[in-house]
């Protein structure tokens, strides 16, 4: 199930206003999904939940239910309980970015375990 809306306009802006290609995008966290699922129990039919696992195994949990139950579309359901495990993965991949991108060259994580040792 793709998405359209608000996750593709965000992603719009963020690359027009980009200065280099080190960001975050949609269709690199997208191209990260390795399965899903959707789940709607019978305690609450109105609720759907997306079970989304990445390929490195990580599994994001999203969630949509409308306020009043007669709105309920299980289509709809679906694409934002979807886009709600996107939202989630777009801080953990800026964090993923921002730690890739403060290792220089040459640099390697043992010298900052070394140094937290000796400190």
């Amino acid at each position: 199930m793709g998405t359209t809306g608000s996750l593709e306009a965000s992603d719009a802006a963020s690359a027009a206003v980009a200065k280099t290609d080190k960001r975050v995008s949609l269709a690199s966290m997208q191209a990260k999904i390795a399965a899903e699922a959707y789940i709607n129990d019978a305690i609450e039919p109105t609720l759907t939940i997306c079970l989304m696992k990445l390929q490195n195994g990580f599994v994001l949990v999203g969630k949509s239910a409308p306020a009043d139950p007669a709105n309920f579309n299980q289509e709809l359901g679906e694409k934002f309980a979807r886009e709600d495990c996107i939202r989630q993965m777009w801080p953990l991949e800026g964090y993923l970015l921002r730690e890739q991108l403060s290792i220089a060259p040459g640099d390697s994580s043992e010298g900052v375990e070394a140094g937290k040792a000796e400190g």
